[in-house]
């Protein structure tokens, strides 16, 4: 799970859609800006790459 402002939610599904079959965004609570993002163990290096390179503050809460 993850926290970020959430006007900035939209552009975070699509950057990360924008990188084809690394993971999945789903919104938890658009209010609070909590959203989870799916990925596979193939995937999870290169998604926090992006996650902790975005052009905007995201804090990553749980790491499962």
């Amino acid at each position: 799970m993850a926290q970020v402002d959430p006007a900035h939610i939209d552009m975070l599904t699509r950057l990360i859609e924008a990188f084809d079959h690394l993971g999945i965004v789903s919104t938890l609570d658009r209010n609070q800006g909590l959203v989870v993002i799916r990925g596979t163990e193939d995937t999870v290096v290169d998604l926090l790459e992006i996650l902790n390179n975005l052009p905007f503050p995201l804090t990553i809460l749980t790491q499962e």
